[in-house]
């Protein structure tokens, strides 16, 4: 990064997250590191380190700073573990959880924000364990189950089965449940046959679209 991206990077971390205690180290750490101007489009791109969401290709968003640093914080990624991330998107989150040392399967439903994140992706983490999947979000990807963390960045109405099926004993799961206006930050831990629920903050996604979320 340019000295200016730098300290505006700097200056998201200290007045956004340290602000709003988000405190885990290694999360801090990378979101001062990664280049969240290179996944912003060129017309928005002076706001990139800005507290708010932006509009991304394809009428998707990239998230808030401090929503991305939240449900960071509490997927608790350790290095090694396997992530399934459901929608890609820009590929921002993507790039959080692999400087985390995560192997990733990350899952877009468009072909078009897939190849844009793809590249971004292999500029920002080059080399990183990261299986990008173009299909339906809410059917997870079976063939790398099971998975010690599932991240879902768009709003669902309910846990896709497959997402508890996929998920590793334990294993924890983070998903935006509510309808299609507003959400709260869920966070389910399997333990053997239970799912223990805990709401977080509240949250606004796009919807997540598939057999298993809002329909098509």
């Amino acid at each position: 990064m340019n000295d200016q991206a730098k300290s505006a990077a700097r200056r998201m971390v200290q007045t956004q997250l340290l602000a709003r205690n988000i405190s885990d180290p290694a999360v801090l750490g990378v979101m001062e590191a990664i280049p969240r101007h290179l996944f912003i489009p060129e017309a928005t791109i002076e706001q990139a380190y800005s507290d708010h969401a932006l509009p991304t290709a394809g009428g998707q968003t990239i998230s808030q700073p401090y929503i991305v640093a939240r449900m960071t914080e509490l997927l608790a990624v350790r290095p090694g573990q396997r992530v399934l991330e459901v929608g890609t998107g820009s590929g921002y989150q993507t790039a959080i959880l692999a400087r985390l040392g995560a192997h990733i399967v990350t899952i877009e439903r468009s072909p078009e924000l897939a190849g844009l994140a793809e590249a971004v992706l292999a500029e920002v983490c080059p080399g990183a364990a990261i299986q990008m999947v173009v299909a339906d979000g809410t059917l997870g990807y079976p063939d790398k189950a099971p998975y010690d963390r599932i991240l879902v960045t768009a709003a669902a109405p309910h846990i896709p089965k497959a997402h508890k099926h996929q998920l590793a004993d334990p294993g924890r799961l983070v998903i935006p449940l509510g309808d299609r206006h507003s959400q709260t930050l869920t966070v389910i831990d399997r333990q053997g046959e239970k799912f223990a629920v805990a709401d977080d903050i509240a949250c606004r996604f796009v919807p997540l679209v598939g057999e298993d979320g809002w329909g098509e």
